[in-house]
């Protein structure tokens, strides 16, 4: 059964006429018999009275509510694929890491409402594995995550590499390692850590260094906010290896100070993610741009480290 043959069997039994189902079908008048006579064959049924007015037969009028049902369902789809494609969808959802959603992504979000006041915006701050999980169920439109080649390597998969930056340490301002002005990896491991749970990429990229380097990773907390962290670390004697862009309001905690690693130092990228079909809609097209234009070239600034002058330590 094809669609053709609905409308034409809809056309004739809405005008009673072959004749004029065939200006509204724009067809001749043999391609609508040959359209009738076909989904006749296959329904096993007449389904008009072959008279001077083509009057609908028992099956005819049984069929024709099915056939507007599906001729109406069918323009319902087209129209909603054409607004799709014409940039009028309702709305475009967004997964994003903390840092990024907290120090990047608002100019972005004014920016985009500016252009596309009638789209609404839904971002989800998670964890980068569990933000490209959401985006392979089709949950989410696009992910700004930590780079993950494993979980991005499909074909379908479209990543942006948007930018790099260092790992570094968080501490309390009176910890003993603020005495390095670059803390030895050896050193890290003495310490019990603050870590991101499960599903974050910065979990899994800390682990791995620490069994480069054949050290004993103490994890003692799980956490998944940055508030989180900084609540920890000002006890003492936690410390954290966070992304620089999370690190930003500590210039302004004299509580808490910030190190660099010793060489090789550990960085982090973050990327961009969305489908190959979904950069054929027009509003996620234009997200992407602001995205690559305003964070790709986006700097990330040193956090000052805590004054040497005032630490006790030295």
């Amino acid at each position: 059964m094809r669609l053709e043959q609905l409308q034409a069997f809809l056309a004739v039994a809405e005008t009673g006429s072959f004749q004029q189902a065939t200006q509204r079908c724009r067809v001749t008048q043999s391609t609508i018999s040959r359209q009738i006579q076909s989904l006749e064959a296959e329904l096993g049924l007449p389904l008009f009275h072959r008279t001077s007015q083509a009057k609908l037969t028992l099956a005819g009028e049984r069929f024709l509510p099915r056939a507007r049902r599906i001729c109406q369902e069918w323009q319902t789809a087209t129209d909603e694929l054409s607004e799709l494609l014409e940039g009028r969808q309702s709305e475009l959802c967004v997964a994003a890491i903390h840092s990024v959603s907290a120090q990047f992504l608002p100019p972005v979000l004014q920016k985009f409402c500016q252009d596309y006041p009638a789209v609404q915006l839904r971002v989800t701050s998670l964890g980068s594995d569990r933000a490209l999980k959401v985006l392979r169920d089709g949950l989410v439109d696009l992910a700004i995550v930590m780079n993950n080649r494993f979980l991005t390597a499909s074909p379908e998969m479209v990543v942006d590499p948007l930018y790099r930056e260092p790992v570094e340490v968080l501490m309390a301002a009176t910890h003993p390692l603020t005495r390095y002005q670059q803390v030895p990896w050896a050193e890290l491991a003495q310490y019990p850590q603050v870590v991101f749970k499960d599903g974050y990429g910065m979990q899994r990229l800390v682990q791995e260094q620490f069994q480069r380097y054949a050290l004993d990773l103490k994890p003692l907390v799980e956490l998944n906010t940055l508030d989180g962290f900084r609540g920890m670390v000002r006890q003492g004697e936690f410390i954290a290896l966070l992304p620089r862009s999370a690190l930003m309001e500590v210039a302004h905690d004299p509580t808490l100070a910030v190190r660099p690693t010793e060489e090789p130092h550990l960085s982090r990228e973050v990327v961009l993610v969305t489908t190959q079909d979904r950069l054929e809609i027009p509003p996620i097209q234009h997200f992407r741009s602001l995205v690559q234009k305003l964070l790709a070239d986006q700097s990330l600034p040193q956090p000052p480290l805590a004054s040497l002058e005032t630490n006790p330590l030295l």
